[in-house]
């Protein structure tokens, strides 16, 4: 006998540049979304019968009719709007799921003033969300960071780690520590203000990373995310991955040449890749 297990079905990549035209300025989002629909399938799996499936081409354009008159100010008021509009109109639908990836546009800084249709992209920093709902249910409300690069020159070591034959790295008191970070936090309540709290968090994580002394990418990681804890009330968990982002220190020494921790190549891979969860105690 066969059962069908767990199912969803959606639309990825849904591309969406968003202008917003105010009298003295304009905002510019762009947004990558992807949404997914749980619920009564079951026969379009099994028989072939499409008659409670909504075409993935209608989510897109679902997403492109409701831009024009949602009044939502952050990629999570959207998300939200888009989770309760398949809910509403779908009653075979359970459970909706709509993530969102936003690019970093800022206003352009012409004679150190922000011109205010002009935008420019200098980093490959992506902002993330991630709301989903069950019929009847509450939001869940994930936010986060993605491509978040940071290097420091000073200030980090890893020394006394385990040693066996096969272990070649030597110790470091002193050594860059760069990474490419992605942060995801989950919000107690699904009302708050997003893009104020993105902002902090944001702040919180990059302080930390900058001033505390790094004994490990471990323990770098788990102070960030105990900050960000610590200081945020409006947040329950947080999500921490923190690839190593080597740069190796060249032997000038064939060439009677010093290399007092200056000169480094940069490898992309393998590297490290450190990830953990913190939450609040229970």
């Amino acid at each position: 006998m066969l059962a069908l297990a767990e199912n969803r079905y959606g639309k990825s990549r849904v591309r969406l540049v968003h202008v917003k035209r105010h009298p003295d300025r304009h905002d510019f989002r762009e947004w990558t979304l992807d949404i997914l629909l749980e619920g009564d399938f079951e026969a379009c799996f099994v028989n072939g019968d499409n008659s409670k499936i909504l075409p993935t081409d209608t989510m897109k354009n679902t997403v492109y009719s409701l831009a024009r008159q949602s009044s939502a100010d952050c990629m999570e008021e959207f998300a939200k709007e888009l989770t309760l509009f398949f809910l509403e109109r779908n009653p075979q639908v359970t459970s909706t799921r709509v993530s969102v990836s936003e690019k970093r546009w800022e206003h352009l800084l012409v004679g150190g003033k922000a011109h205010p249709t002009t935008f420019v992209q200098s980093t490959s920093e992506a902002q993330t969300t991630e709301i989903s709902r069950m019929r009847g249910g509450e939001f869940s409300v994930w936010s986060g960071l993605d491509h978040l690069l940071v290097m420091k020159t000073a200030g980090s070591e890893f020394v006394g780690f385990v040693k066996d034959s096969l272990t070649t790295l030597p110790e470091a008191s002193d050594r860059l520590f760069g990474t490419s970070a992605r942060a995801r936090w989950k919000y107690f309540e699904a009302g708050a203000s997003f893009a104020t709290l993105r902002t902090a968090i944001r702040e919180i994580l990059l302080g930390v990373f900058a001033a505390r002394t790094s004994k490990s990418v471990q323990h770098t990681l788990y102070a960030m995310g105990g900050a960000v804890l610590e200081q945020i009330p409006e947040v329950e968990e947080i999500e921490l991955t923190m690839p190593n982002k080597h740069c190796l220190l060249v032997d000038l020494s064939p060439f009677g040449q010093d290399n007092p921790n200056e000169v480094f190549v940069p490898i992309d891979e393998p590297h490290g890749y450190i990830e953990a969860r913190i939450r609040r105690r229970g």
